[in-house]
């Protein structure tokens, strides 16, 4: 999360694909998502209302303690 916004690196539930994914990039309000297992196609979210954060990056495996 960046300013309390979802954030790239943020693990999120899209509730409109009904599935946890990661946000790889965010450019002009615009959300790239990707599975967060196993790859395959990427997609957009126009804006974060539908994206709920599960893990921001922050609280990931990779933050220092």
């Amino acid at each position: 999360m960046k300013n309390g916004r979802v954030w790239v690196g943020d693990e999120v539930y899209d509730h409109e694909a009904g599935q946890r994914v990661i946000v790889t990039d965010v450019r002009g309000g615009m959300y790239l998502l990707r599975p967060l297992h196993g790859g395959g196609q990427e997609w957009t979210a126009e804006g974060d209302n539908c994206l709920e954060v599960k893990v921001s990056r922050v609280e990931g495996p990779d933050s220092p303690s």
